[in-house]
């Protein structure tokens, strides 16, 4: 049997194919010439798997590593922003939404990148925390949409511990650097549950009339009855679950009567968090004082803010944005 001969060659990376007669098999390359694979001039460096067969990408320079996050920051920072100002439940799915795309584009495309040697640990924290916030607005747009979440104060905090992670982690990059990663300006509240007194008035107009409105709230939420007059709003009130409230001195009039069922009242944008929903009786009511010679008379009315046995009162739903607050 003929003996392998072994052939030198200046390329960094040669394949040897043996010479040898064989039996069976791929023959080799005729006229006796190895086979040889490699780069001429090559420098020793092994091409890593996945690239194919190419170098692993030289990192970003921080100059460069830096003009990669300024061409994202504003868009980011802006979508979690507004997220945050965000006014009435179709705004704000929206805007869920949006901040959902600016962050999961981000996330996806700076995970592509070679940031310098020494913040490498940072932008890999950096970019996780954005994936993290991204998928969990996901899940936060079906909460919006199933009225589970009403505002934003809502959102953000159901956010919680991921947004504030990706707070942390912008400003660890931020500061070893320089590195505009600093994308969120808001704070993450707790999630609350604030009532009002059974019976406080959140807006009220001179009730001097004879008529009287009697609130019964019998379902698992709290209330807040709001009462119109042509399109002026009269009153709202908050009703507690369970509980029932009588309104005097109502005015004649034909009347409009809205409600709201919901948990956690904030006050400042007068509106449940949580678990909202929003109504209005489909008959106007009518107050109506009539004089005689001998007395007078007037209506009282009542409401259920529930199903009951023989009710005689429709009820239908309102858009939120048509709602009047």
């Amino acid at each position: 049997m003929a003996t392998p001969r072994l052939i030198s060659s200046f390329l960094a990376l040669v394949t040897l194919t043996s010479l040898g007669a064989c039996s069976s098999g791929t023959l080799s390359p005729t006229g006796g010439e190895p086979k040889v694979t490699g780069v001429a001039g090559g420098n020793g460096i092994v091409p890593q798997a996945g690239t194919g067969g190419g170098q692993t990408p030289a990192a970003l320079t921080p100059e460069a590593y830096k003009g990669e996050l300024e061409s994202r920051h504003k868009a980011m920072a802006d979508a979690i922003t507004a997220l945050a100002g965000a006014r009435g439940v179709k705004a704000l799915d929206q805007r869920v939404g949006r901040a959902e795309e600016e962050l999961s584009g981000a996330a996806d495309a700076l995970s592509a990148l070679t940031p310098p040697e020494a913040v490498r640990g940072q932008h890999e924290t950096y970019v996780t925390s954005l994936r993290d916030v991204a998928t969990e607005l996901g899940a936060t747009s079906g909460k919006v949409g199933a009225r589970d979440l009403c505002t934003s104060s809502a959102v953000l905090a159901d956010l919680g511990d991921k947004l504030n992670a990706l707070d942390q982690a912008g400003k660890a990059l931020q500061s070893a650097g320089d590195y505009p990663a600093d994308v969120v300006s808001v704070k993450a509240g707790e999630r609350q549950t604030r009532r009002l007194r059974n019976g406080t008035f959140i807006r009220r107009s001179t009730l001097n009339g004879r008529s009287s409105l009697e609130i019964d709230n019998g379902g698992s939420l709290d209330a807040v009855v709001t009462v119109l007059k042509g399109g002026s709003k009269v009153l709202s009130v908050y009703v507690r679950k369970k509980a029932k409230f009588k309104i005097r001195g109502v005015r004649d009039g034909n009347y409009k009567i809205y409600f709201t069922h919901g948990a956690d009242w904030d006050g400042k944008t007068k509106a449940f968090t949580r678990d909202c929903s929003f109504e209005r009786f489909e008959k106007t009511v009518k107050f109506k004082t009539t004089f005689t010679a001998t007395q007078i008379l007037w209506h009282d009315w009542r409401i259920t803010l529930h199903s009951i046995s023989g009710g005689n009162a429709r009820t239908a739903p309102v858009d939120p944005d048509d709602f009047p607050g």
